[in-house]
């Protein structure tokens, strides 16, 4: 793909203990003995045979250069590594993904070998460099900008008089820094960096680092700040021609928002948000950010969410860019979260990183669980606490299967490292901090988190300094009494009434968390009465297999029951007597655990009971978990369908959105499942059920955006799903404002938490349809771009989606970075399912071109069209397929998670597809 020339590469020896004499001649080939050696390439081979690079060189400080030129699509640049060698050597090995090294000097050919299968070069110096010297390694380079969404890549964009702008930006984790120039390409090389971009006058340069000292001769020199140390895939450079908003933290610290200069009225919410999270971050965690500027940028080709690059973070323009007019408040959520996701990097990932990517929880785990943190504390409003249940609940999807993970798992090759970028890392890794942090107490965690980052700044560190680190902090003495615990987040106080059950002073932090991070699953806890008495075991929770693991987890037990309102703790590492007699007992208290609970024998029709007569003794969560739970327990067999079902028939009580969401989710769930079936007397059945379920929540919704975050976002999924089953008179409503819409030839602002229903009520006929895809290509909102894609995916008619999935692999009305969402919302539409699962098929090799093997997007797309079959046949189908493309597969654990999924529906079906026709005729009735 790039298409480099022969350039010039030199070897310096910097003399005089680390400073630069300015004596920097060419070293003469001689061997230390006195004999000339110059070999010539053929008569070498490649000197390392391991991916991970040898540690005898270790980079200090890199001196980059580069031109892009936009309109020739590529660029020129040089880099100076200043390094120092441990252990005497002739060759440098570092990290070049695709770039063919020239090599000679003035006097003879330096050979440089390649190893394109670990992305590796091989440079060897005629005179030995000795153990305790620096040097300097200068090499030029020149490449295409790449087509895709890694290494320093080119995007593009539309103005608003037709013209396509280009630009140039970089996306370098995990493995891509080597795409762009050569490096020493893993996280525990941390070095500093100074950045100069060349650059034509009309265009902007950002890097990690504020400009110093702009030059002008024709073209402009920006030369950057030196960095502090920091990882490469860290380092990021845009060139554009974008406009900014700007503003100030309280510490003083330069915030900046760029986007395309026809969207820079929607960077504005992005600029608030920013600059109150870092004020934030600096607060929670007791170190000053320690660059003087933050930059924040939308680009518009993007694959993934964002990039938590240092000092110039990169955005997919729907999670930067807020448009009062046409963002949801759902849009404005995921913005406000995304923000805090990327700001909480600076600390977690940038100042203390990861030993090797197979701890990327560190990172990823830490950054989804301080969204939570921080946005409850910076924008309480938006009530993102009720969203933490749905993370755990994703992390418990996935964990329950046998093809799941340990959060910290090995992962050498760039294919095994882009899967550790998944839902265990990320979800699971908030999911065990939250439950820890219970644990422990919002002290202790925060303080040992703050010494954690203390002592591991500018540097790396795997699981146990984390442990260790709160450990230390940790020192609770025995309590066997009720405390009074006061929570405190950002000045919000709650007090909480606990009773611990366990020495503190005893506690071995690091046995205990090793069962959460070292080996897979979740636990399973069961819950069996003796009498009034009650005795919990535990064991792995799987869906998919019998579970005979022998593992077992500590697992910070909680439960409540009716004879009182006490929280109680215990750390439960095998079988416990509850030794006291209780009427119910909820387990895993406000689901602050990540296990799951059987309440077994009559324990579920006890639970049942409470929530048909007085479901208000439960918080939301509890209830919430308990419709989870029961849905899971359904999957793996340990309860029947019937039981699920009655125990969330309670919901037509229910006046909180959370625990109505849920119910109502696993409803629709079945509900997608029976249409997909050739069953149309079940799917009208199952149809006619929901809306009788529903109905006095639909009547009471209004096609407004008033209300709280809660309200709100009731109304959206409600109303949405009311429509989708065509309850008469949200159609009516829904057409009724799309025509109104259309009149006014798409000027009319509809309310934003109903726009998609009503975009995709509109989208069932030619006219509509084809109106919104005309606006889809004419916007400049990404946010409502989106609710039209959305619409679009939603027709009945096969020709109209097969239309979309081409547009989606052409790339030009639909952006490459939108395509595997495409994908995933054709192949969720019942008429769509199976001509997104064909065009994955017959296009593999084009979307692996387009978004590189093990990559989020590769996973979605795979995951996504696969995991609404549910037959003996789709099973057989998915299998030929990942048999034909066997040397790939192989590589990638997703294609096991895929067939585990597949298989778990295969089951469910024939364990449930009866009963469930039998309970919904009695239910009719």
């Amino acid at each position: 793909m790039l298409s480099v020339r022969l350039l010039g590469l030199f070897f310096f020896l910097l003399l005089g203990g680390g400073q630069c004499q300015g004596s920097e001649s060419t070293l003469s080939p001689h061997h230390p003995e006195g004999e000339t050696f110059s070999p010539g390439a053929d008569s070498l081979s490649f000197p390392w045979s391991r991916v991970r690079l040898p540690r005898y060189i270790v980079p200090l400080h890199y001196r980059l250069l580069l031109h892009p030129n936009l309109t020739k699509l590529s660029y020129t640049g040089s880099v100076q590594i200043q390094v120092d060698v441990q252990n005497n050597t002739n060759w440098v090995v570092l990290h070049s993904k695709g770039l063919q090294i020239s090599k000679y000097t003035e006097r003879s050919v330096l050979p440089v070998l390649h190893n394109p299968s670990h992305e590796q070069i091989g440079i060897f110096s005629p005179r030995v460099l000795s153990s305790g010297q620096k040097y300097f390694l200068y090499i030029e380079f020149a490449a295409e900008l790449a087509d895709g969404f890694y290494g320093f890549y080119r995007s593009s964009y539309t103005s608003s008089t037709g013209e396509t702008r280009t630009l140039a930006s970089t996306h370098f984790e995990p493995t891509s820094a080597r795409m762009a120039f050569p490096c020493f390409d893993e996280p525990s090389f941390k070095a500093s960096f100074s950045v100069r971009l060349r650059r034509s006058p009309e265009f902007i340069s950002l890097s990690n680092m504020p400009v110093v000292s702009p030059l002008a001769d024709g073209l402009m020199e920006d030369q950057f700040a030196e960095s502090v140390k920091m990882s490469t895939y860290l380092v990021a450079f845009v060139v554009c021609d974008f406009k900014s908003v700007t503003g100030t933290t309280s510490s003083g610290v330069q915030v900046s928002i760029y986007a395309a200069p026809e969207k820079w009225l929607q960077t504005h919410y992005a600029l608030e948000v920013a600059v109150k999270m870092l004020d934030f971050y600096e607060d929670y965690f007791n170190i000053k950010y320690p660059l003087p500027k933050q930059d924040l940028i939308a680009i518009p080709d993007f694959q993934s969410g964002a990039m938590e690059n240092w000092g110039l973070t990169t955005y997919r323009e729907t999670s930067l860019l807020f448009d009062p007019h046409t963002s949801s408040i759902s849009d404005r959520l995921w913005v406000t979260m995304v923000i805090g996701h990327e700001l909480a990097h600076q600390w977690f990932g940038n100042l203390v990183t990861m030993k090797w990517w197979n701890d990327i929880w560190l990172n990823e785990g830490f950054a989804r669980y301080m969204e939570y943190i921080s946005v409850e504390a910076t924008y309480p409003d938006l009530k993102v606490e009720e969203y933490l249940l749905h993370t755990c609940f994703a992390a418990v999807g996935l964990d329950s299967l046998n093809s799941s993970r340990p959060i910290s798992s090995p992962a050498e090759n760039p294919t095994q490292i882009k899967e550790m970028f998944d839902t265990v890392s990320y979800d699971k890794g908030a999911c065990i901090l939250h439950m820890l942090r219970h644990f422990l107490s919002d002290n202790v965690f925060q303080s040992g988190i703050v010494r954690y980052l203390r002592k591991y700044s500018y540097s790396n560190a795997h699981n146990q300094d984390l442990w260790e680190s709160l450990g230390n902090i940790y020192k609770h003495p025995l309590i066997t009494e009720y405390t009074p615990l006061y929570s405190c987040v950002y000045g919000h106080c709650v007090h909480r009434c606990v009773q611990y059950l366990f020495a503190g002073e005893h506690l071995d932090l690091k046995a205990m968390m090793n069962t959460w991070t070292l080996q897979k699953g979740l636990p399973l806890v069961t819950v069996t009465r003796k009498g009034r008495r009650l005795l919990l075991k535990q064991e792995r929770f799987l869906r998919t297999v019998a579970p005979t693991d022998p593992f077992l987890w500590h697992i910070p037990l909680t439960y409540r029951t009716d004879s009182s309102s006490t929280i109680h703790r215990h750390l439960m590492t095998s079988l416990t007597d509850v030794g006291e007699e209780v009427g119910w007992v909820k387990v895993n208290a406000d689901m602050t655990g990540y296990y799951v609970v059987h309440y077994e024998d009559e324990g579920w029709d006890v639970m049942s009971k409470l929530l048909r007569y007085n479901h208000t003794a439960l918080s939301y969560k509890d209830r919430t978990h308990l419709i989870h739970n029961s849905v899971q327990l359904v999957t793996a067999g340990y309860l029947s369908l019937d039981k699920a079902l009655d125990l969330i028939s309670y919901l037509t009580h229910e006046t909180h959105t959370v625990p109505f969401l849920q119910g109502l989710g696993f409803l629709e769930s079945i509900y997608h499942m029976t249409e997909k079936r050739d069953e149309p007397d079940l799917t009208r059945n199952f149809r006619t059920y929901i809306l009788q379920f529903a109905r006095a929540v639909i009547d009471g919704q209004t096609w407004s955006d008033d209300g709280s975050m809660s309200e709100r976002r009731l109304r959206s999924e409600v109303l949405l799903l009311a429509c989708y089953l065509e309850d008469p008179p949200c159609v009516e409503q829904a057409r009724l404002l799309f025509n109104h819409w259309l009149q006014s030839n798409g000027t009319l602002s509809l309310p934003t938490d109903v726009a998609e229903t009503v975009y995709s009520v509109g989208a069932q006929d030619d006219r509509g349809w084809d109106s919104l895809l005309h606006a889809y290509k004419t916007s400049i909102s990404e946010a409502q771009k989106s609710k039209f894609l959305f619409a679009l995916t939603s027709s009945r008619d096969p020709a109209k989606l097969h239309r979309l999935l081409q547009l989606g692999l052409e790339g030009r009305v639909i952006r490459t970075q939108d395509l595997s969402h495409l994908i995933l919302m054709v192949s969720r539409n019942s008429r769509g399912h199976y001509l997104a699962w064909d065009l994955v098929k017959k296009n593999w090799d084009t979307l692996v071109q387009k978004f590189q093997l093990g990559s989020f997007c590769i996973r979605h797309i795979i995951v996504g069209t696969t995991g609404q079959f549910s037959s003996p046949e789709d099973l057989a189908d998915v299998r030929l397929f990942f048999d034909s493309i066997q040397e790939q597969a192989s590589q990638m654990r997703v294609t096991q998670i895929a067939l585990d999924n597949v298989q778990k529906n295969v089951r469910w079906v024939q364990r449930n597809l009866e009963p469930l026709k039998k309970w919904l005729t009695q239910q009719i009735k």
